[in-house]
């Protein structure tokens, strides 16, 4: 089973926010949604992937950041 969280960030927040859900390794999918609910990134994340996703994966958030001034990231965490 999983634990589900939402955290609602300034586009200027995103990549140190999403730095630090991904270097707390317990984080089994990451999406980050702007406030109409549009969806610009739906990543599944794998501790053995981890550095393959990543470069890419943080490449796109100085994209994302320009489209939206608020976002919403979802969480879904490995339940401990």
């Amino acid at each position: 089973m999983s634990l589900k969280e939402e955290i609602r960030v300034k586009s200027s927040e995103l990549f140190e926010t999403l730095k630090k859900i991904i270097e707390e390794g317990n984080v089994n999918h990451i999406v980050v949604k702007d406030d109409m609910g549009q969806k610009y990134m739906d990543v599944p994340v794998n501790v053995g992937v981890v550095g393959v996703v990543l470069a890419p994966f943080l490449a796109t958030i100085a994209t994302i950041a320009a489209l939206a001034t608020h976002l919403t990231i979802e969480i879904e965490r490995k339940e401990k």
